[in-house]
C-alpha cells in the first residue's frame, strides 16, 4: 500500500518514524494558506489539512496530510517570517494559555477523506525580555506558527501542555495512527 506524505516538513517525517511508519514519497502540496475572511482556527486547520491532501491525491495511494494552527482565542497566529513576526507572536502567548489545533486528513486508495483533530491546550510563562531575545537569537521561531518550536528551546518557556505533545509538534501521532489503521495501513 503506497503511502504519500502531503508535506515538506521534516518535524513530521519524524514523528511518522516514531511509529514506524516510512512514506514512500514526500509531496509537498502547493496551495494558498491564506485564512478566509472570519475563519475560526479549527474550521481552518481542518480545510487546510483537507486542501493539501486533495491536492496530491493519487488513484490507489493513501494521502496524509497535516495542518497545525496557533490560535489566541479567536486568531490565528501566522507562520513567523520575520523575527518582528516571531517577537509579536511570542509577546502575545507570553504569560497565556493558547490553544494548538492539529488537523489530517487521509484519504484512502478508494479516494474517501478521513478528517481527525487535535486540540491542546499550550500555557507559557511570562517571558522575560532576555529570554525573548535569547529565543529570538536562537533562529528557532522561522516559519513556526506563533513564532515557536515546542520541540527546540521553547520547551523550557512552556509551563503546561495539556492534549497531544505530537500535535504540538505538528502531526497528532494517535489520531494519525487511527486513521492509517482503519484505511487498512499495516502498523506494528
Amino acid at each position: 500500500m503506497r503511502l504519500i506524505l502531503a508535506s515538506a516538513s521534516p518535524r513530521r517525517l519524524d514523528l511518522l518514524a516514531r511509529i514506524g511508519v516510512v512514506p514512500d514519497a514526500v509531496v509537498p502540496a502547493e496551495i494558498d494558506e491564506a485564512p478566509l475572511k472570519g475563519e475560526l482556527p479549527a474550521a481552518y486547520a481542518r480545510r487546510m489539512a483537507a486542501a493539501k491532501a486533495a491536492a496530491v491525491a493519487e488513484p490507489g495511494a493513501l494521502v496524509l496530510a497535516a495542518d497545525t494552527v496557533v490560535a489566541a482565542g479567536r486568531r490565528i497566529l501566522p507562520k513567523a517570517e520575520s523575527e518582528a513576526e516571531a517577537k509579536a507572536g511570542l509577546r502575545l502567548l507570553s504569560g497565556r494559555r493558547h490553544r494548538v489545533l492539529s488537523a489530517v486528513t487521509l484519504i484512502d486508495a478508494a479516494g474517501r477523506a478521513r478528517h481527525r483533530l487535535s486540540a491542546s491546550i499550550v500555557a507559557f510563562k511570562r517571558l522575560s525580555e532576555e529570554e525573548l531575545a535569547a529565543y529570538l537569537a536562537a533562529g528557532e521561531w522561522l516559519g513556526k506558527a506563533g513564532g515557536y518550536a515546542i520541540q527546540g528551546r521553547a520547551e523550557a518557556l512552556v509551563r503546561r501542555v495539556s492534549g497531544s505533545h505530537s500535535g504540538v509538534v505538528g502531526l497528532p501521532l494517535y489520531e494519525t495512527r487511527a486513521l492509517l489503521r482503519a484505511a487498512g495501513y499495516p502498523l506494528g
